[in-house]
């Protein structure tokens, strides 16, 4: 099928239109032999000076005594006279609507007022990977309109023609940065949401069809991330459903699930991991006259959140419109963040770059113990003691669920937090059961993780490190023939989050993974001496 931005952009010159539709307008985005999905484009009321165009989203022979009913007009876009088309209201639309469809986010929902795309159009409407951007905006709208206003084979016609669309319009890594840089972050937080919420549909489909449908075994497209530089930070998002990230060890709850455990794997589904992972950066000479710039840096903040897709009218009820009836999913019961893996250092094979130094030891925390010694003593022939003395020693250990510590792999400095039960040491995201037999099981210690006093996560089921819990530095020395050249680094992590049953009973668990990485710029100007 005809990419959606290619057929508009070949659209002939506004005075080759004719007065009313033709079917040369007409792009059919999703069909079968009798019923289809079709985009319209006409023109509609303008000047001379100014023609306009509409484009309509049609359902085609759904509806026996209907043959055509449209679901969905855009506003008027203008037609210039040399072929090209004002295509930046209909991106504009196309994206407000589609942030407008975004599960609810608490106290974040309001959708902030002003959105202003155009520079973001200007300089990207030529390239190729444009175009791959705008069918992922055109189809996600799509997706909202086939869920919300359609009758249920409509959605269904909709996954299983636009499959392969939809994977190919993902391909969009460099304009989707640029877009979500451009409209900030409550805009990227809102879109990223919306657009994970259809990427968790198509993954329960995918899970759902039989091997010969699905085609593989591996994990559903969806994640993305990208670095950037801000005053002094360099700040790694990322965002991933979580069926799309890979599973490294589960226990099945059974073949066949009742209806608590199916309800259960069907709110796991609908949620997603977003993370933010900030970490500061400097270049100085250590003292004037040295041979080499220092380049340091550090965790200034981790922020982890398993996000619910859901539209809940409450804490126990919400309502699914892709799905068509009121749900009850356990407000509690989510994945959590069992594993952090972030990584920061200069590009492979940089020369000049040497010396890596850490800033945190392994730990090696003390432990308590306390002993007493009793000594007792009579004289002559008492049976009482009239002596005693009693003497106590005490030492003492702090035990942290998260045990966080650095490392190097080459020329990369390696900041590592694992989740463990404190009492027992076990790591979340590589325990299950009949791992060790006879063991303790540390899914006790984390019941009701987001109450009490004592909770590992906050209420919301995230988890923050701030950098005076973990910001010891990590440096490299640099050779001063660089100074005044732009070094490239490498940012990365990989990240677990594991679920064991919270309030429920249930003896299902799964731990997943997902890796991102990205290249960021360091310049070596202005160093000071």
């Amino acid at each position: 099928m005809k990419g959606v931005w290619s057929w508009i952009t070949d659209l002939p010159d506004p005075e080759e239109w004719p007065e009313t539709a033709d079917s040369r307008f007409i792009l059919e985005v999703a069909g079968s032999p009798a019923k289809s999905v079709a985009l319209k484009a006409e023109r509609t009321a303008g000047s001379n000076s100014e023609a306009l165009a509409t484009f309509s989203v049609c359902l085609q022979g759904f509806h026996p005594s209907i043959p055509s009913k449209t679901l969905w007009v855009s506003n008027p876009c203008p037609i210039s006279s040399d072929g090209r088309y004002g295509l930046y209201p209909l991106l504009l639309q196309l994206v407000q609507e589609v942030i407008s469809r975004a599960p609810s986010s608490g106290a974040a929902a309001g959708v902030p007022p002003k959105l202003d795309l155009r520079r973001f159009f200007t300089s990207w409407s030529p390239r190729s990977e444009f175009a791959h951007f705008f069918d992922l905006v055109f189809l996600s709208r799509l997706f909202w309109l086939c869920a919300c206003d359609s009758p249920a084979e409509v959605g269904y016609l909709f996954f299983q023609a636009m499959n392969a669309r939809l994977e190919s319009s993902l391909d969009c890594r460099e304009v989707m940065r640029e877009f979500l840089l451009s409209g900030g972050v409550d805009w990227e937080m809102l879109f990223m949401r919306s657009l994970g919420y259809l990427l968790a549909k198509r993954s329960i489909l995918r899970e759902l069809s039989p091997p010969s449908e699905s085609g593989d075994s591996r994990p559903s497209l969806g994640s993305f991330s990208y670095a950037a530089e801000s005053h002094g930070l360099w700040v790694l998002r990322g965002y991933a459903p979580i069926l799309s990230m890979a599973r490294t060890n589960h226990a099945p709850a059974g073949d066949h699930l009742e209806a608590k455990e199916a309800l259960l794997r069907y709110a796991l589904a609908h949620q997603q991991l977003e993370s933010v992972l900030q970490l500061e950066y400097s270049v100085a000479a250590s003292r004037p006259g040295d041979r080499f710039l220092r380049v340091a840096v550090r965790v200034d903040n981790l922020r982890l959140l398993v996000a619910r897709l859901g539209f809940g009218k409450g804490e126990t009820e919400e309502d699914d419109p892709a799905g068509g009836a009121a749900v009850a999913p356990p407000p509690d019961e989510r994945h959590f963040p069992s594993r952090v893996r972030v990584w920061v250092g200069p590009e492979l094979g940089s020369a000049g770059v040497s010396c890596l130094s850490l800033g945190r030891s392994t730990e090696n925390p003390e432990r308590e113990m306390e002993r007493e010694q009793t000594v007792k003593a009579g004289l002559g022939d008492s049976k009482f003691p009239r002596v005693k003395a009693v003497a106590r020693t005490t030492a003492r250990s702090r035990t942290r669920a998260w045990r966080w510590e650095q490392a190097a792999e080459g020329n990369l400095a390696v900041f590592e937090g694992v989740l463990c039960d404190p009492a027992t040491g076990a790591e979340a995201a590589a325990w299950r059961p009949g791992a060790a037999a006879g063991g303790p099981d540390p899914r006790g210690a984390m019941r009701r993780r987001y109450t009490g006093p004592g909770r590992v996560f906050n209420k919301g089921g995230g988890l923050v490190v701030a950098g005076e819990e973990h910001g010891q530095w990590a440096s490299w020395r640099v050779g001063r023939e660089m100074e005044g050249k732009v070094m490239r680094w490498r940012v990365g992590a990989k990240i677990w989050v594991t679920y064991w049953p919270n309030e429920l009973k249930s003896s299902y668990v799964e731990t997943r993974c997902v890796e991102w990485r990205d290249d960021v710029e360091l310049p070596l100007v202005g160093v000071d001496s």
